[in-house]
C-alpha cells in the first residue's frame, strides 16, 4: 500500500492487452462498498416496519439499489481512469491495466443501471427508483465528473449521495420519507468526511500527484487533520439521536457509545501523536464503525425498541 507510484509500471499495464473476465466488471461496481450500502439500506427496511421485512419487497429493492449503485462506481470508473493511473492505489483497475475500454465500461454501467431503475419501479416503487437514481446521479456525474475535480469540500458535499441507502431501504418498504430515515443518512453524511480525509491524508502524496483538490493537498494535513477530529466528535453526537428520539434503545446507546469513543481515539491520536499507519487504521477502523452501528441499530429494533 505504501509503495511510490511508477508511472512506467502504468504505462506499461495500460498498453499490455489483457483478456476481461468476469471478475474486471465485478470490480468495477466496488463489491466491498456495494455490500456496506447494501447493508444500510437493509437496516432501514427493517427499522421501517416493527416485523419482518417482506421477502417481495425486500429482494428487488436490495437488486435494484445494488446494480444502480455498482452503476454509479463502474462510472466512476470510467471518468477516472486517467487520475487511476496515476495513483498507486488505483493504476491496477480495470480501465488503467487495460483490462477493460472505456466502451465495454459504459456499455456495462448504462446495462446494470437502467436494470437497476426498472426493478425498482416494477417490483418496489417509484419513490425508490427515483431516489435511488437521484443517488446514482449525486455520485457518479456530480462528485466525480464536478466536485471531486473543484473544491476541497468535494467529500462533504458529494457525500449525501453515498448517505442515500437507508432512506432508499426505508421508502422502499413504506413509499414514504420519515424523518427517521433522515437522520439514519445524517449518521453516514456526518461519517463519511472523517472516513475519507483519513485515507486522504495516508495517500496526499498520490492526490497531489493526480491534481485532485483534496484537503490535506490544499488546505494541508495538520488542518485535514483538524477537521477530522472536530468531525469525529459532530458524529458522536449524531450517533446518540436514534436513541435520543427512541428510534433505538439501550443495546445501540451502549455499543454506538463505545465505538464513537473509539473512532475519538483514532482522531484524538492522528491530530497529536501519529504514527505512519495511523491515518490508514482510522480509515479501515471506520468501515467498521458503520457496520457495527448498523448492525447494532437491527439488533436493538428486533431484541429491544417497542414496535413504533
Amino acid at each position: 500500500m505504501t509503495e511510490p507510484v511508477q508511472f512506467t509500471t502504468s504505462e506499461t499495464l495500460a498498453t499490455t492487452p489483457k483478456q476481461a473476465s468476469w471478475r474486471d466488471y465485478l470490480t468495477l461496481t466496488k463489491p466491498n462498498v456495494v455490500l456496506l450500502l447494501l447493508l444500510t439500506a437493509l437496516v432501514g427496511m427493517c427499522l421501517a416496519t416493527p416485523t419482518w421485512v417482506p421477502w417481495q419487497l425486500m429482494v428487488p429493492g436490495l437488486i435494484g439499489i445494488g446494480l444502480m449503485s455498482g452503476s454509479a462506481a463502474a462510472v466512476n470508473h470510467l471518468v477516472d481512469r486517467h487520475i487511476d493511473a496515476r495513483m498507486a492505489r488505483t493504476l491496477r483497475r480495470p480501465l488503467p491495466s487495460g483490462a477493460l475500454s472505456p466502451k465495454q465500461v459504459l456499455t456495462f454501467a448504462a446495462t446494470i443501471g437502467v436494470l437497476g431503475f426498472i426493478i425498482l419501479a416494477v417490483w418496489v416503487n417509484m419513490l425508490t427508483a427515483w431516489l435511488t437514481l437521484a443517488s446514482l446521479v449525486g455520485y457518479a456525474f456530480i462528485y466525480t465528473m464536478y466536485l471531486k475535480r473543484a473544491t476541497p469540500q468535494n467529500i462533504v458535499i458529494g457525500g449525501l449521495a453515498g448517505a442515500a441507502p437507508p432512506l432508499l431501504g426505508w421508502t422502499a418498504i413504506t413509499n414514504e420519507i420519515h424523518p427517521f430515515a433522515i437522520m439514519l443518512v445524517m449518521i453516514i453524511f456526518t461519517w463519511t468526511p472523517p472516513h475519507f480525509w483519513a485515507l486522504a491524508v495516508h495517500r496526499a502524496k498520490d492526490y497531489a500527484k493526480a491534481e485532485i483538490p483534496m484537503l490535506p493537498v490544499t488546505h494541508g494535513v495538520a488542518f485535514t487533520k483538524t477537521c477530522i477530529l472536530l468531525y469525529t466528535i459532530l458524529l458522536g453526537v449524531i450517533c446518540l439521536l436514534p436513541y435520543v428520539v427512541g428510534m433505538s434503545g439501550v443495546i445501540y446507546l451502549v455499543g454506538s457509545t463505545i465505538l464513537s469513543c473509539w473512532f475519538l481515539g483514532y482522531a484524538w491520536k492522528l491530530k497529536y501523536a501519529p504514527s505512519k499507519l495511523t491515518a490508514y487504521n482510522m480509515f479501515k477502523f471506520s468501515i467498521w464503525q458503520l457496520f457495527g452501528l448498523f448492525i447494532l441499530l437491527l439488533l436493538d429494533h428486533y431484541l429491544v425498541t417497542p414496535a413504533l
